[in-house]
């Protein structure tokens, strides 16, 4: 199989992140809620690697709590998680209105299933929502409805429906995107994949890349890992196994396997650092390998900050053809691991940097 530095991924020249500076992209992101309705636990699971029972040790959040999550393409997340108590929430739209409504680039607000009063969580929505037209009018808006797993499974799509539709009808100009959510399962990690493909900058650029790399190392699926959460950014898998159905290849009827996969890699680095006595925000492998019998998968860092899952047929021959492949092709990527050139600047902010040799 030739290998990748000899076929080029790249269907252009493209620019040199050593020959112009390097911007920094800043977006803000607010997570919003009623009191105990999720929000640390699910932003502590999806980012500081808890698992769901250890968020029960955590403690409401008071006032605004701001942390600064690095992320693909010299992205970086201003995570603000806004305490719910009512005394915060009269805060945030009287006196802090304009400080913590500007430049928000994302809106993601959480309902509490079990919430007692949902008309009254429904107007302090709609008021959340009027502040956001008036500050950051092309926010994007997603809604959790969180604790599902609370819910009779039987009941759970209509009462799902119902909240969605009723949340709807208080969203003024803005068309949210809903995910129905649970700690306990998979997924918070399909919700917060979604949020995070929307922000993620030179997107389209990635995701032809990985298109080709798959076709040039004959993989049956490629998944591309974001570093620190695990979520899949992005992934490719082969017309050859796809049926008309594009979101449910043929060869695998489970859905929701990058969701999957994302918590069982993220199970698999708690019981790491468990028994190695390493950080969890530390990287516990560098190389996981699977070679079973109908099927092959390896998972190997791939840039600063990825992680690459490819998916083969068996065969040792082509495993490891493969895998040189897919390191000799890190250069390529690592280049796109770099500033955003997207049109759409929703909620950023551009801070110039020295150039990188």
């Amino acid at each position: 199989m030739a290998q990748m530095n000899q076929l080029s991924l790249q269907d252009e020249p493209a620019v040199s992140p050593a020959s112009e500076p390097r911007k920094q992209k800043k977006k803000k992101v607010l997570l919003m809620g009623k009191s105990g309705s999720g929000k640390s636990s699910m932003r502590s699971i999806i980012f500081s690697n808890y698992i769901a029972k250890d968020t029960r040790r955590l403690g409401a959040t008071i006032d605004v709590d701001l942390s600064h999550v690095k992320f693909l393409g010299n992205l970086t997340l201003n995570l603000w998680d806004c305490g719910g108590q009512d005394a915060f929430m009269e805060n945030y739209l009287s006196q802090q209105r304009q400080h913590v409504f500007s430049n928000v680039g994302v809106l993601i607000y959480v309902f509490d299933i079990e919430s007692r009063d949902f008309d009254r969580d429904l107007l302090t929505y709609r008021s959340i929502i009027a502040a956001l037209g008036q500050f950051s009018p092309t926010a994007s808006v997603y809604i959790l409805i969180h604790k599902m797993d609370l819910v009779v499974p039987n009941q759970r799509e209509d009462i799902y429906n119902d909240r969605v539709s009723l949340i709807r009808s208080k969203s003024d100009s803005f068309d949210p995107t809903p995910f129905a959510t649970s700690i306990w399962d998979q997924s918070l990690y399909k919700a917060w994949a979604e949020i995070i493909h929307d922000l993620v900058p030179n997107l389209d650029q990635i995701e032809k890349h990985l298109g080709s790399l798959g076709k040039l190392i004959m993989a049956e699926e490629v998944l591309l890992f974001e570093r620190t959460s695990f979520l899949v950014v992005s992934s490719w898998t082969s017309k050859e196994i796809i049926t008309s159905d594009k979101d449910h290849p043929a060869q695998n009827p489970t859905y929701d396997r990058n969701e999957r996969l994302s918590n069982i890699i993220k199970n698999f680095k708690q019981s790491t650092s468990r028994y190695t006595g390493t950080p969890k925000s530390a990287e516990q492998f560098s190389v996981f390998d699977l070679k079973m019998p109908n099927f092959c998968m390896f998972l190997i860092k791939f840039t600063t900050n990825t992680y690459l899952g490819v998916v083969l047929p068996p065969g040792e021959e082509r495993y490891n053809s493969a895998k040189l492949n897919c390191y000799i092709a890190r250069t390529q990527f690592e280049d796109l691991d770099s500033p955003a050139r997207k049109s759409a600047d929703r909620g950023a902010t551009s801070e110039s940097q020295d150039a990188v040799s």
